[in-house]
């Protein structure tokens, strides 16, 4: 059983209690009150017998130590996007390094949306950082023993800057004219498949089946883990045969930098250039994700064969690159306008033959 006792002058009540080994624990009650001690003592012992940590345990814990564990889990199960864990935590650590994570509340994580906010971060970037944040707690609290007693309710903000840009194919074809003879054919490969930029970076020719004319991304090499494969058409099969006759036989992979010594790595200046060469609205290099979605789908593919071509996992996250251009809407509305133009005209045909009829029955009445 617990036991309760005063220390000091002012009389702070101390509560002693054991725990699941029977080893005694002490912890200040903070308080002058009699009655508040008794509570927390309840409350002490009640969780050691539901086989929880006491409340004392959690109070040691910090921020600190479950966003290591949190990185930790990244590395083990080696999730492709771990710079940018690391990018979220390290914001996270301007306002909750070192704290308590009993101190982090509700309101102490609102504080920190409209922190970021002010700094001019973007709704989808702070919500990536909250989405680590409920990660790192909720990863705490199914630790055994837990070190996190419960997770607090955590606010997302709505995310209205969904990037919609995407490539006509004018637009790639004098981008394409602009850049290096070396981003010829990568961006190319981009254009018609869809694929990430990395997935295209780290393309090796073990993965290229040049007599069939096939790509294969085996599973786990993908951002999703799953597998892929892309057949060729003629143009790709020419970049492919360029890549080869280019190759140096030390490295393994497809698309080299401007010196052929390694792979495609850092391209920003020459995609800058490029829009300002070739005299066109600049764009990112994942709006080729977009275009190609777009493309296919308006090709005539089937939605389900479009998503295993680009890679996409979910039908959400397809429907938000299947976007609806300006041409995509002029033409709805010319078919549209054909197609009730078609049904005026059988309507006519049907009036006319009506009024032939009614004309021949009077005749022949007559």
């Amino acid at each position: 059983m617990g036991s309760l006792y005063q220390r000091g002058k002012k009389g702070i009540w101390w509560v002693q209690y054991y725990d699941g080994h029977g080893k005694a624990i002490r912890e200040s009650a903070k308080t002058t009150k009699k009655t508040e001690a008794e509570r927390l003592l309840k409350k002490r012992e009640g969780d050691i017998a539901e086989g929880k940590n006491p409340g004392l345990y959690f109070d040691r814990v910090k921020f600190d130590e479950l966003a290591e564990d949190f990185l930790s889990d990244y590395r083990i199960n080696q999730k492709k996007s771990l710079v940018r864990a690391h990018r979220s935590i390290g914001h996270l650590k301007e306002t909750f390094g070192g704290a308590r994570i009993t101190q982090i509340t509700t309101p102490k994580i609102q504080a920190y949306i409209e922190q970021r906010l002010d700094q001019g971060a973007a709704n989808a970037s702070i919500n990536r950082e909250l989405a680590a944040l409920k990660r790192m707690l909720n990863l705490g609290a199914k630790q055994t023993p837990a070190k996190v007693d419960r997770v607090p309710y955590i606010p997302m903000l709505k995310e209205s800057n969904t990037r919609k840009g995407f490539f006509e194919h004018g637009d790639f074809l004098a981008l394409r004219e602009a850049l290096p003879s070396y981003l010829k054919g990568f961006v190319t490969f981009a254009y018609k498949t869809g694929w990430r930029v990395s997935e295209i970076r780290d393309l090796k020719w073990n993965q290229v089946d040049r007599e069939q004319g096939i790509v294969r991304l085996e599973p786990g090499e993908s951002k999703n883990d799953e597998g892929r494969t892309v057949y060729l058409d003629s143009e790709l099969k020419e970049v492919f045969a360029h890549q080869w006759d280019m190759r140096d036989n030390l490295i393994p992979f497809v698309f080299l930098n401007r010196e052929h010594t390694d792979k495609i790595k850092d391209f920003r200046f020459a995609w800058h250039k490029a829009f300002e060469t070739a005299n066109i609205p600049k764009r990112l290099f994942h709006d080729f994700r977009r275009t190609a979605v777009r493309n296919l789908v308006r090709s005539g593919v089937s939605e389900r064969v479009a998503m295993q071509i680009s890679g996409h996992k979910t039908r959400s996250i397809f429907d938000r690159y299947n976007i609806v251009s300006d041409s995509d809407l002029r033409l709805a509305a010319n078919r549209l306008e054909g197609h009730l133009e078609a049904q005026d005209v059988g309507r006519h045909k049907i009036d006319t033959i009506s009024i032939l009829s009614t004309k021949e029955g009077s005749n022949k009445n007559d």
